[in-house]
């Protein structure tokens, strides 16, 4: 239901739940799936580089800027946009991402023109968003602007009936398989790693 529509989601979960793997299921069976599923982990890339990876820039934009490039959002455009660890994004960052959001256009840095995108901008995290508005570290107007929907990803350790689905799974194509008392075991753990510690 949440993939055939075109709004926005917000994906909340621990590490570990599959946030991406639905992320990318909910743009494979959607409207969208014909054009490109673009990513980025907002933790990973270093604040400096933010703006540009985005957005894109302008020749001679700032040092080292030699030629022009088309941020990811221009490379998202008429597909689905993934923002992995929203909640580590720049604050400067997100308010040029609600500007994406309300009028559907990005401006390269150094850019002077507007450019219009089409985009599906589906987000996760595990942080706590709202404490994060609390301490000023994420935006309000973003936090409400941004999820036409949210989903929360449960734990593993409370979904302990998809274990035996999920090692049926992970083994396809392997020529293995897990003997019942395996997988009897492999229920018990705690698995605060979740999915990703199960494989």
């Amino acid at each position: 239901a949440v993939a055939a529509s075109n709004v926005n989601v917000l994906l909340h979960g621990e590490s570990g739940t599959g946030k991406e793997v639905l992320a990318r299921a909910v743009h494979r069976l959607g409207p969208r799936r014909a054009r490109g599923f673009v990513g980025v982990n907002c933790a990973a890339l270093p604040e400096s580089l933010f703006e540009s990876e985005l957005f894109g820039h302008q020749a001679g934009a700032f040092t080292g800027a030699g030629k022009e490039k088309s941020g990811l959002l221009e490379a998202a455009d008429g597909g689905t946009f993934f923002l992995d660890e929203i909640g580590d994004m720049p604050l400067d960052c997100q308010a040029k991402l609600l500007r994406v959001l309300q009028d559907h256009v990005i401006r390269r840095v150094g850019d002077s023109k507007d450019r219009h995108v089409d985009v599906r901008v589906v987000a996760a995290t595990n942080a706590d968003l709202e404490e994060k508005i609390r301490n000023g570290s994420f935006r309000r107007d973003l936090f409400y602007r941004l999820p036409g929907l949210t989903i929360t990803m449960p734990p593993l350790r409370n979904r302990r009936e998809d274990i035996p689905l999920l090692v049926e799974h992970l083994l396809a194509g392997k020529d293995a398989s897990a003997k019942p008392e395996w997988v009897e075991r492999l229920k018990q753990s705690e698995y605060l790693g979740n999915v990703r510690e199960l494989e």
